[in-house]
């Protein structure tokens, strides 16, 4: 198994900076976990979280987009999005169609707007993966999801 790298960067310290973070409820344990990673995460930087709810992974990309629209017409923009989420393979192909068509959708978004924007959707093939991404003690993706938006941030400040 490839291990990850264990030199990365310390996360930036970008006090004030506004994240939203879109979360996927589909797996209650699963969201909790995540949510908990990226919310430390945002805290570390001296950012402000506001946290909204959908049902699944494909309702993610259709929230995050109406809701940067919405702050930026109200003159509050979000400097950066995390996506949380989970998709564990089933018995059919749906599983392709959510995990391919949500990551698809974030990267749009995130290009077409000039949007840092962190994806911590997991796409798994059990429970007992997702359980170990999830987890704060483990791998921490959500977390690191919100670590990676916050370093495009920092990039996309420096050269404004």
């Amino acid at each position: 198994m490839v291990s990850h790298r264990k030199d990365a960067p310390a996360s930036p310290k970008i006090p004030g900076a506004r994240v939203l973070v879109v979360e996927a409820r589909f797996y209650d344990a699963l969201a909790d976990a995540l949510l908990a990673g990226a919310r430390a995460a945002i805290a570390a930087a001296g950012a402000e979280a506001t946290v909204v709810t959908v049902p699944g992974a494909l309702e993610i990309p259709a929230a995050v987009a109406i809701l940067v629209e919405a702050a930026a017409q109200a003159g509050n923009p979000y400097d950066a999005v995390v996506a949380l989420g989970c998709v564990i393979r089933g018995e059919t192909g749906h599983y392709d169609i959510v995990a391919g068509e949500s990551a698809r959708a974030l990267m749009d978004l995130s290009v077409a707007l000039r949007l840092p924007l962190g994806n911590g959707i997991l796409t798994v093939e059990n429970e007992a993966q997702a359980s170990a991404r999830a987890r704060v003690s483990e791998m921490n993706k959500g977390g690191g999801a919100a670590e990676a938006a916050l370093a495009v941030l920092a990039l996309k400040r420096a050269v404004a």
